[in-house]
């Protein structure tokens, strides 16, 4: 394929990237979206090798079905509430590859001009720092979300200085690096940027891990820019900085609805020393039954359900979907209450109950609901904590503190599907178990609803 024909293929995918991105943003055109990134890698890989200036055209080949066999494997195998911790450790591969990527182009630089030399060493130099802490930053999420590694924010000594001075200390690696061209340098930066993304994440807690995922991406996003550059691909380039600017974006919006500084968060917790504290019970709580919550709904005129990680870990959302159906046909007034941040990821919950084939039009976002929940009979609280915790609002010390969350105490009723009295994800003892307005209706939150939809 002659290099006009595989540049008109790098402008046909990218734009087929930024349709994907735009579709992806709402759940009607999700679907499409899909598709066009599905063509646009389909084509940019075709485009790819069939390219003039390709070599080792069987290793690539080889390479392809080896990792896209990997791949399958782990679609199929993977569940919805593992996805958070794939998606991860696929961040990890991107940085890994990156700083793979400039190693062999500080090894070989053949390819590059004499007057492109400078601009070449420093492309090689920022895609492995930023490649190496993308990986560990990666890995570390990882193992969070997985539940490998505490969700308790790590808290070193002056740990605003580390970060500080392992930023100075790469600057003038950096310098140093372009005026000797050595690989004393690169290894240094190499094993700087490893700790420095695995202290960056260690650092913070387990209540901020959605921003974290979406900055990772961003991350991920410019790693793959700085590989782009550093081989000379126009795609992979625009590729990496849609990724990057899009995850960027979302992680700000992200803090912006938890209340969260951005550079706070994307800087590893700088400047919040609030350490995430597990508390004992702090008060006593009434427990109820299937039939007690079934004579509620069928009482009620209106009910929200704000539905948490526990339903996605419990499969729930298919009997939910049963529930909420019997509750209309009834002429009950049903509707869902989803924050941001609810699950491990954004969007996790929205892609559960699309799922279950829920309406789109009752499932609502934070700000469309919470106005709502002091005319609402009863609130079901399934599986979530941590983002109907009032103690964002009363508590000025709690490590979530400020973050908007879901006011679901103002509700005549609140019932809160929980297997135990164990702290949500933030490690954060939530008072709305307490309220006089609250019950506990304990189990498997699959289970529960099944007993409820039978007693309907």
């Amino acid at each position: 394929m002659t290099q006009g024909l595989v540049i008109a293929a790098y402008i046909v995918a990218a734009l087929l990237f930024i349709f994907s991105l735009a579709g992806l943003s709402k759940q009607e055109t999700a679907k499409i979206g899909n598709y066009c990134g599905i063509s646009g890698m389909t084509i940019a890989l075709i485009a790819t090798i069939a390219s003039d200036s390709v070599n080792g055209l069987g290793w690539i080949i080889l390479a392809m079905v080896i990792g896209g066999s990997i791949g399958l494997y782990l679609a199929k195998k993977v569940e919805m509430t593992q996805m958070p911790e794939l998606i991860a450790i696929l961040h990890s591969f991107v940085g890994l590859t990156a700083v793979f990527v400039g190693i062999n182009s500080f090894i070989d630089s053949s390819v590059v001009s004499s007057d492109m030399h400078f601009i070449h060493l420093i492309e090689v130099f920022l895609g492995i720092f930023i490649g190496a802490v993308t990986f560990t930053g990666s890995i570390v999420a990882y193992g969070k979300l997985s539940g490998k590694i505490k969700s308790a924010p790590l808290v070193l000594s002056h740990k605003n200085l580390l970060n500080i001075g392992a930023l100075v200390v790469s600057l003038l690696l950096m310098i140093w690096f372009v005026q000797v061209e050595s690989c004393l340098p690169l290894i240094a930066i190499l094993i700087i940027a490893l700790l420095f993304g695995w202290h960056l994440v260690a650092s913070i807690g387990g209540a901020d891990m959605p921003v974290v995922i979406s900055m990772l991406n961003s991350y991920s996003g410019w790693a793959a820019a700085a590989a782009g550059f550093m081989l000379g691909n126009d795609l992979l380039i625009v590729t990496g900085a849609l990724v990057g600017s899009s995850g960027a974006i979302l992680s700000y919006i992200m803090c912006q609805a938890m209340n969260r500084s951005f550079i706070s968060v994307i800087a590893g917790g700088f400047g919040n020393e609030n350490i995430s504290a597990v508390g004992d019970e702090a008060g006593e709580y009434k427990e109820v039954n299937a039939d007690e919550v079934a004579e509620l709904l069928k009482n009620a005129s209106s009910v929200v359900i704000t539905p948490g990680y526990g339903m996605a870990v419990a499969q729930a959302q298919y009997p939910v979907a049963e529930m909420i159906k019997k509750l209309r046909d009834q002429g009950i007034d049903v509707r869902f209450g989803i924050h941001p941040v609810a699950g491990r990821l954004p969007g996790h919950m929205n892609v559960l109950l699309a799922e279950a084939k829920v309406p789109y039009d009752i499932v609502l976002e934070m700000d469309e609901i919470n106005d709502d929940f002091a005319n609402t009979d009863i609130v079901l609280v399934i599986g979530a904590n941590d983002t109907v915790n009032p103690a964002a609002k009363t508590d000025p010390n709690s490590p979530i503190a400020g973050m908007p969350v879901l006011e679901v105490w103002n509700a005549k009723d609140v019932i809160i599907f929980k297997r135990s009295m164990n702290t949500g994800y933030a490690g954060v003892q939530n008072p709305l178990f307490f309220n006089e307005n609250s019950a506990m209706y304990f189990g498997d939150a699959k289970d529960s609803v099944d007993e409820i939809i039978k007693r309907l």
